[in-house]
């Protein structure tokens, strides 16, 4: 069971581009799935079916997460979820409203901070901005975005919105 439950901390900590509320790393992580495996010998665990991970205001929904975990360290090394599509929500603060993110597939690598979001990707802040694109890499670390690639011949779609005074 730490084996779970470290990789779940490892995953939702050290996976959100955003701020999160204070409050959330101090939660408890939740987790449901239809299915786990779990191999330690590998590092490798599969969550399958009906995926929903919940750490106070944070929730991923995902049709599969694989975690991957460095052999004898005891942190993970990176996460891809997938489904139809992953989906991503968060409050930043109570005033701002919800993050929300989405994708066909996702992949973190925790050592780089670097988050992938690959198919029919999107992020939307209210009252703010969203984008749209077939990819968008975002770079926790180096604070960069990057999206597009012309994947199925589709452009970047951006729009921003001044917040409410």
């Amino acid at each position: 069971m730490n084996f779970i439950k470290l990789c779940l901390i490892l995953f939702i900590s050290n996976s959100l581009p955003l701020s999160a509320l204070p409050t959330d790393k101090t939660k408890p992580i939740d987790l449901e799935s239809d299915t786990v495996d779990i191999n330690q010998a590998t590092g490798i665990s599969i969550y399958q079916g009906n995926v929903i991970i919940k750490q106070g205001s944070i929730q991923i929904k995902a049709d599969k997460v694989v975690v991957y975990q460095y052999k004898n360290k005891n942190r993970s090394t990176k996460f891809i979820a997938t489904g139809q599509p992953v989906r991503f929500r968060q409050t930043i603060d109570q005033a701002s409203g919800d993050v929300t993110a989405h994708a066909l597939k996702a992949e973190y690598e925790i050592d780089t901070a670097n988050l992938l979001l690959i198919g029919n990707a999107s992020i939307n802040q209210p009252n703010k901005i969203s984008m749209q694109s077939d990819r968008i890499n975002y770079n926790q670390v180096k604070s960069t975005v990057k999206a597009g690639g012309m994947i199925n011949g589709k452009r970047v779609k951006m729009s921003f919105t001044n917040p409410p005074k």
